[in-house]
């Protein structure tokens, strides 16, 4: 028996990195899994590796900050699988690393757009589906940066705050049927945080090398995390074994303060 037997999830940002072993893992855990993503071919490779694994999964090709996305992605899953009753929003860019007088209004909207409001869009027609399969779990994928800040990244920091104040409001308006939960990852091994440490090492004017050292050298046990870390987590929210936890977060950091 998995932890997740019998349940319908949707993640988003399902085409590499954290949504791909997200997708993987839930499938191996017994959820069907409609896998979305912006990117067509990336995403269809996720769900074909499920099936090839004895899963059950759908590639669904669109972007979770449009509404009729969206409303296809939904209807999509359940026509698929009958119902939906789990939704991870894992979807969002990390939007660049800028001093916030060059931050544009274009690099605003696209990080919140892709962050934020995918997270809103996604929540606001899941639960109707939700509610008809009886509730279920929300998880929002946040950041440590949603909560404790990071320089050069205010498109970044703002939106990942907003999913923890959605995550608060969600699971008070959601109540008692569908339980809203928030994972804040630190900094997670893989392309985006090399990306990440990139820009802050030519903003800050240091090599990359110092930037890495500098950011694991701040986390008590000294490494960054997986993405099997953030992906535990997150079975963990969406399981029977979480059926008393809702409006939470969980910083998933190596022990980072305030993260």
């Amino acid at each position: 028996m998995g932890l997740l037997d019998g349940k319908v999830a949707v993640i988003t940002g399902a085409s590499k990195g954290i949504g791909r072993v997200m997708s993987r893992l839930f499938a191996k855990e017994g959820a069907a899994v409609v896998c979305a993503a912006r990117s067509g071919a990336l995403v269809t490779e996720t769900a074909a590796l499920i099936t090839k694994d004895g899963g059950k999964a759908i590639a669904f090709t669109g972007d979770a900050a449009k509404e009729a996305d969206v409303k296809a992605m939904v209807a999509a899953g359940v026509k698929a699988f009958g119902k939906l009753d789990t939704l991870v929003n894992n979807a969002g860019d990390g939007g660049p690393t800028k001093k916030v007088e060059e931050y544009t209004m274009e690099d605003w909207r696209y990080t919140i757009d892709s962050c934020l409001t995918s997270s809103y869009l996604c929540t606001r027609f899941a639960v109707p589906e939700m509610r008809k399969a009886g509730g279920g779990a929300i998880v929002n994928i946040s950041s440590g940066a949603g909560r404790r800040g990071l320089p050069y990244r205010i498109g970044y920091c703002a939106s990942k705050a907003g999913q923890v104040g959605m995550t608060y409001g969600m699971a008070l308006e959601l109540a008692p049927d569908i339980r809203v939960n928030c994972v804040a990852p630190g900094a997670v091994e893989g392309d985006r945080i090399d990306r990440v440490i990139a820009g802050q090492a030519e903003v800050r004017g240091i090599s990359a090398e110092q930037m890495r050292k500098a950011m694991v050298e701040k986390n008590p046990l000294k490494r960054f995390v997986t993405a099997d870390d953030i992906v535990d987590a997150t079975v963990f929210f969406c399981s029977d074994m979480a059926r008393s936890i809702s409006g939470q977060v969980l910083a998933v950091n190596a022990g980072e303060p305030n993260g």
